[in-house]
């Protein structure tokens, strides 16, 4: 039916930013500090938003520790651990400017662990070379949130809760503005500015097993941008993280920090084998995340796990003051959850989907998309990790980036003389709504689970074409089923509406992560297919999605070449055997 009659509140500003976690906020920032006026709208509650999860680290060479550090090394760390997939203009950019932009949140009150002299600690994460990720204790990401809360409270820039964004308005390829209806009452607003920021987060709640929340990392960021008119690359290089919980059920994935291997955390089997020095056993537990959850999924599957389907990890010969001083956060997640003392047993875990390494295409300097007005940072955007991430370059990632495009994103608006609209798009932005309320036989929760299973199964940790090509087909029959939806917000509310949506997302999601998957004929980092086990020289490329008249369509640009100039320290970098000294007990 169309609705003839639009009825929505409008909201005017610059730069509006889609998204209230940690990119989103530092670009907020950023334009506010540049002149205009900001608005941010987030799906979440603001105190409560998916970087509150990000425990371990964030990566620095500040050389606090190991004064041999330097951002040539941490360059060379990150492009090695991408397996050659990273964009190496955005990997330079992010390991110049991460001394300066941890310093800034530290000055801005982050509540980061002092050395003696002041200085900020650094511990050891998997793949680093030396000691370069600044923490505070293991609720690192909490606290940058709250900085940045603060920051942005002292600016006076507006966060409206609650709001799902349908869609963002494009017309004649010009971005202008959002769509959003309050997942509380169902009220629209348009949203207009001149300059829009995509930083609503990836797509790994799609997996059965997940470190994201329910209702949080669902693809929704991923398929915006596509409608839109981005593209999207390496879709089907998802970070399956080593150690995820395994019971309870309901909490299945929830991540157990890297910095529990950080502090010394061993990896052990059932039969009491410390196993990882049959995968790597030069750097054991402090491996690459790839190798490490490899090697867990290994013990699994051959028999050697535990009862619940997990494998152990035991940080219980450090001392509970160690612990309670490095870990709090695990220490009360597992005795809230299970009653465990892990300062006295260890704790059951497996892989779990942890992070989107894929994403919106951007230039690597400001963050715009192809789509003129529209720039994405944080999870959501692509090409810093390629083909699997190192720990603690996230948050490093989102302020750093976040900051990048919340500069580009104003200094687009300060030039602009003219203000585009479409009432059109607007009015079939209503209509998307709309067409989504309507009476059915299915109700959305169930299909997403079915979708979570299929992905599990289908695209999980190791692939091949059978299963990636029987997950597509089940993908089919489930776009079938979302036709039925039932809608009602007048008896459940609007989170029917939310999750319909999400669903839809998702699904998309889901389907462009399988197509890359089934055209990347190869074994790399975290895409590991059990048909094609080799790293193939030929796959050298960055594969890319469209959506062109409602299908996802694939083609591949080949990766940007390393300057000169750092190819150097990578050769130096892999050619490091002793690791001894380096490794803590």
């Amino acid at each position: 039916m169309i609705n003839n009659k639009i009825n929505h509140t409008t909201s005017i500003s610059n730069v509006l930013v889609i998204g209230s976690g940690g990119a989103g906020l530092r670009a907020a920032i950023e334009a506010k500090l540049s002149g205009v006026e900001v608005t941010v709208i987030g799906k979440r509650i603001k105190e409560d938003v998916h970087t509150v999860l990000a425990a371990g680290g964030i990566n620095a060479a500040l050389g606090n520790v190991d004064s041999q550090d330097s951002w040539q090394q941490h360059f060379a760390d990150t492009i090695i651990e991408g397996y050659g997939l990273s964009n190496p203009q955005m990997v330079e950019i992010m390991a110049k400017e991460a001394p300066d932009i941890v310093k800034e949140i530290d000055d801005w009150g982050a509540n980061f662990k002092k050395l003696k002299n002041g200085k900020i600690d650094q511990r050891f994460f998997g793949a680093h070379t030396f000691r370069r990720t600044c923490y505070s204790g293991d609720y690192t990401g909490r606290s940058i949130l709250m900085t940045l809360l603060k920051k942005v409270k002292s600016l006076d820039i507006p966060i409206h809760d609650s709001q799902y964004v349908t869609e963002i308005l494009v017309h004649d390829n010009i971005c202008f503005g959002a769509m959003t209806f309050n997942i509380q009452n169902g009220e629209r607003t348009v949203f207009l500015a001149d300059s829009v920021i995509l930083a609503a987060g990836g797509h790994t709640r799609i997996w059965r097993k997940s470190s994201s929340r329910r209702n949080e990392n669902t693809g929704d960021g991923f398929y915006l941008g596509l409608k839109a008119g981005c593209r999207l690359a390496d879709m089907e290089l998802v970070q399956f993280h080593p150690t995820g919980m395994v019971i309870p059920e309901e909490i299945s994935g929830t991540l157990v920090t890297e910095a529990v291997r950080g502090e010394g955390g061993r990896l052990i089997n059932c039969l009491g084998e410390r196993f990882m020095e049959k995968y790597d056993s030069k750097r054991m537990e402090l491996s690459t995340r790839d190798r490490v959850a490899m090697a867990n999924y290994t013990e699994i599957i051959e028999g050697r796990g535990t009862e619940n389907g997990g494998v152990f990890l035991d940080i219980s010969h450090k001392s509970k003051e160690l612990i309670i001083d490095k870990l709090p956060r695990m220490y009360r997640q597992f005795l809230d959850t299970l009653m465990i003392d892990i300062s006295k047993s260890p704790m059951e875990v497996s892989p779990t989907a942890h992070y989107s390494m894929g994403g919106v295409v951007v230039d690597p300097r400001t963050h715009s998309t192809g789509v003129e007005g529209l720039y994405a940072a944080g999870e959501v955007a692509g090409g810093l990790h390629g083909a699997n991430r190192l720990g603690g370059n996230s948050l490093a990632e989102i302020l750093i980036f976040g900051k990048v495009s919340g500069y580009h994103a104003s200094e687009r608006s300060l030039k602009m003389d003219v203000q585009y609209r479409s009432r059109k798009v607007i009015r079939d932005a209503h209509n998307k709504i709309d067409s989504l309320i309507k009476n059915g036989s299915e109700v959305a929760r169930p299909l997403q689970r079915k979708l979570r299973d299929i992905m599990w199964e289908n695209c999980g940790v190791v692939r091949n074409i059978d299963k990636l090509t029987s997950g597509l087909n089940e993908i089919s029959t489930l776009k079938e089923l979302v036709t039925k939806l039932d809608v009602r917000p007048d008896s459940e509310g609007y989170q029917d509406l939310m999750l319909a949506f999400d669903l839809e997302g998702s699904i998309m999601s889901a389907e462009a992560t399988i197509l890359g998957a089934m055209r990347r004929k190869e074994s790399r980092g975290a895409h590991q297919r059990s048909d094609h086990t080799a790293m193939k020289d030929s796959f050298n490329v960055n594969f890319c999605i469209t959506l062109k008249d409602k299908s996802l369509i694939v083609d591949s640009v080949k990766v940007e070449k390393i300057p000169r100039k750092l190819k150097s320290i990578i050769k130096e970098t892999k050619n490091i055997t002793n690791f001894s000294g380096m490794l803590l007990e």
